[in-house]
């Protein structure tokens, strides 16, 4: 890092992290490395990380200290830490030794702390693998003492500043305990600094995640880590989850009294703040490593970065697996994607970790041995250290980062990768939903590690992913870490410090109640806010009207039909209604003049201006519709099934079928769907024929938000999409981060990309009044929505159609009930 990165980075610190109060630190390790020349001298080495960039401009400023290990056993108590090299430009430079109080163990009892007890137990246990977690107590014996020993030099730190009268404006200063190797001192400083009559503020930050209560339960002394932990007046973590975890645990193990909404917990007198405090990366500096960084990657072909310390909660093993099964799966990437996978050295003395070691390069190998041709192999396997310019150029060069833990803090890694795109076009993101990270970056592509199947189909989906969404994607992923950097981290901590009351969050009510109005209040009105147009996509069938058992009696309830019609009447929400019925027949059944509707799952879309989109169809697949048509009335339209025949679509219903003949006569259809050429799929007690092109709800939706808003849409609107099926997902997984996605299901065993699941047709209309309440409340603007600006910006685009079809094609004419004013590529005036 140069000085002027340096100086840059302290500049934007000042304006942004100054804290009243002044700051002790107190962390397993001191900011620096120490080390020994070759004459026994101890020289003081700079520590790389975003912790010690955001934190240590703030202790020096306020003139705070810091405790922690120094990383080697001093045998000598009076031996001095040194100053910074001179030529230190790095965050810790300014933090003077005088400033450092440093940890001085026996060295076997902290071993027994450290590598027994924190990451023989704690480790394992809080990353929720019970099953490699020991318990010895031994072993906790030697985390009490060094607990102790870290609280006793606190408390010397604080009687330093008390001699030095450093509080500043009169506040008590801030000790700030660092992760899962200090749970027990802060009670013991509380205790001791009451008896000492010296005021500070304490607040506990854990960078790991806090486990459920039936995982944190097994530890036998969990009761003592609690109420350790709730010594602070401020506990943080990374994400809500774990603070509900943490909450919840507080409970049922110590009957503590809890507020969930406001996320409190009350001890003896003490009212204990619980608050999730998502760490970021120095954005800025990554940035300009990776403007600087040279190019590190001499193949064209695309690379899959893989970054981890190689630790067994990082999911090395599933990842290789993963990749296996997509070279497995989709033969076309051989030779043409590489999977680089960079394995940190990690606790190299455990036996554990040997065994991952070996299972890993015996791994690579047989992998590499089953898939290598004379000019390219798989897998890239770096063991090792690579420095941050090295790792920038990858990071920025990658095709796709692979970020999948099978239980991760937040891992930063992600974060890095995104501050370093800034190639055009981007990268793909995919992270796993068991980090931190997942949790709030919501427009990288989600997979579980666990599921290999699933986790190589995302991997294909990152590699093929359309140019367009990777920009539009990547585009908001950088603007929410270039916002909540570090130092922004550091801000939101210091705000909590000093405002404990009046920062509380509203999370609303934990028992479900019947919904209503106001429960969506805490989920929409954060996202839509009172700026922002909204532009609600909607189905159908079980989600506007109930499921009936023939689609003729599925109708528009007339309380829905009127909300509808008055939020169409606003000038800043736009509706589309996209169904797989016909669009001549879904415009019939909602009856609403001045919405787009999309029929044919998107097929066909009419416009508000009564211009009409037609998806263009090969020209062989009109005779084979007809053929299809009369093969399912012929073999499969009996006990109550039936055909219907939507133009360019196909559904065999077999609602009114009697159940047992259910099974038999969709399968017959499935194989004659098929055989056709179509591709069968299923539907509420029904299979669709589709076409064979690259087409659905989610390409469908995205055409129209491009067309009724422009290139930029994602930009200029909020976006809510409800549907109730299978089709749906197609649209709730396109918008997946970019838009409020809602599932109506009946039941529980089904698995959706939607964000929030309601339970009826009823609870969407809850939700359509919710808008209603809220775009009454706000005044209308000069560049409100139209439809004649929204045609206008719709006639600037040129659309990219991209279908599978023969060579031989023509577009599609219109079906029987649809007007003739299709269009082959992009919408016609």
């Amino acid at each position: 890092m140069s000085a002027k990165d340096s100086d840059r980075g302290d500049r934007a610190s000042r304006s942004s992290c100054n804290s009243k109060a002044t700051m002790i630190v107190v962390s397993n390790r001191l900011p620096f490395i120490l080390k020994r020349d070759e004459n026994g001298v101890l020289q003081r080495k700079a520590s790389a990380g975003g912790l010690v960039t955001a934190v240590a401009p703030v202790v020096i400023r306020g003139q705070g200290n810091w405790v922690g290990w120094p990383g080697i056993h001093l045998e000598d108590p009076n031996e001095k830490i040194p100053e910074s090299d001179p030529n230190d430009k790095t965050p810790t430079a300014g933090l003077r030794s005088e400033k450092i109080v440093p940890i001085r163990a026996e060295p076997k009892l902290f071993d027994s702390y450290y590598n027994g007890c924190c990451n023989g137990t704690f480790w394992p246990l809080f990353h929720s693998m019970p099953d490699r977690a020991t318990f010895i107590a031994d072993h906790w014996k030697a985390y009490i003492k060094i607990n102790e020993e870290f609280a006793e030099k606190t408390v010397h730190a604080l009687h330093l500043l008390n001699k030095q009268k450093k509080d500043k404006n009169g506040s008590p200063p801030i000790v700030w305990v660092h992760d899962y190797h200090l749970m027990l001192a802060a009670n013991w400083i509380r205790q001791r600094a009451e008896e000492d009559e010296i005021k500070c503020k304490l607040a506990f930050f854990l960078h790991i995640p806090f486990p459920p209560w039936d995982i944190f339960r097994l530890f036998p002394w969990s009761d003592e880590v609690l109420q350790g932990i709730l010594g602070c007046d401020m506990v943080g973590f990374h994400i809500e989850d774990y603070c509900l975890n943490f909450i919840d645990c507080c409970q049922r193990n110590l009957g503590c009294r809890v507020d969930r909404k406001n996320l409190l917990v009350e001890l003896g007198d003490r009212t204990i703040c619980v608050r999730p405090l998502p760490i970021g990366v120095p954005y800025e500096r990554f940035v300009q490593l990776a403007q600087n960084a040279k190019p590190v990657f001499s193949t064209s072909q695309k690379v899959i970065l893989g970054v981890d310390r190689l630790d067994y909660t990082k999911g090395l093993v599933h990842r290789l697996k993963a990749f296996e099964r997509l070279l497995e799966k989709h033969p076309e990437h051989i030779e043409k994607v590489v999977l680089l996978q960079i394995s940190v050295p990690s606790r190299t003395d455990v036996k554990e970790y040997q065994d991952l070691k070996e299972e890993m390069d015996q791994l690579v190998g047989r992998i590499n041995g089953r898939f290598t041709t004379p000019n390219w192999s798989p897998i890239r396997y770096i063991y090792g250290c690579v420095g941050q310019d090295e790792l920038a150029a990858f990071y920025r060069d990658a095709a796709v980062a692979l970020v999948t833990p099978l239980r991760d803090g937040m891992n930063l890694v992600a974060k890095e990768f995104v501050a370093c795109q800034i190639n055009k076009p981007p990268g793909v993101l995919i992270v796993s939903p068991f980090a931190g990270a997942g949790e709030m970056m919501h427009e990288a592509l989600i997979c579980n590690p666990y599921e290999l199947d699933d986790a190589a189909e995302v991997i294909h989906r990152a590699l093929i992913m359309p140019e367009d969404e990777r920009t539009v994607r990547m585009n908001h992923l950088r603007r929410r870490e270039q916002l909540n950097d570090v130092d922004s981290w550091m801000k939101a901590f210091l705000k909590a410090m000093d405002s404990l009351e009046e920062e509380a969050d509203d999370l609303g009510a934990t028992t479900m109640q019947p919904v209503t109005i106001d429960d969506f209040d805490e989920y929409l009105s954060k996202y839509i806010g009172y700026t922002q147009k909204l532009a609600l996509l909607l189905d159908y069938d079980g989600t506007l009207a109930p499921i009936a058992p023939h689609p003729d009696l599925a109708t528009l309830p007339l309380e829905t039909k009127h909300t509808l019609q008055r939020l169409s009447n606003m000038s800043d929400v736009y509706i589309a209604i996209i169904s797989g019925r016909n669009v001549d027949n879904v415009k019939q059944m909602v009856g609403i003049e001045g919405i787009t509707y999309a029929g044919n799952h998107g097929l066909e879309i009419l416009h508000p201006d009564g211009s009409k989109f037609v998806h263009p169809m090969p020209m062989e697949l009109q005779d084979k519709v007809v053929d299809l048509l009369k093969s399912l009335q012929e073999q499969v339209c009996k006990d109550g099934a039936w055909v219907e025949n939507k133009g360019a679509l196909l559904t065999f219903h077999y609602r009114e079928t009697p159940v047992p003949k259910r099974a038999a006569l969709a399968e017959q259809a499935r194989k004659l769907i098929t055989a056709s050429g179509f591709t069968p799929a299923p539907a509420h007690c029904a299979l669709e024929a589709r076409p064979p092109v690259q087409w659905d709800k989610g390409r469908a939706s995205i055409y129209i938000l491009r067309t009724a808003f422009g290139l930029d849409w994602s930009e200029r609107i909020r976006i809510i999409y409800a549907g109730d099926d299978n089709t749906d997902e197609d649209a709730m997984l396109a918008l997946k981060g970019m838009a409020a996605t809602f599932r109506i299901v009946s039941s529980n065993i089904i698995k959706t990309s939607a964000e929030r699941r309601l339970s009826s047709t009823d609870s969407v209309l809850a939700m359509l009044k919710w808008v209603e309440r809220h775009f009454s409340r706000r005044k209308p603007r000069a560049n409100s929505l139209t439809y004649k600006n929204a045609r206008k910006a719709r006639d600037t685009i040129q659309m990219h159609m991209s279908y599978q079809m023969p060579s031989k094609t023509s577009p599609r004419h219109s079906p029987p009930h649809t007007p003739d004013k299709g269009s082959s590529g992009s919408d016609s005036s």
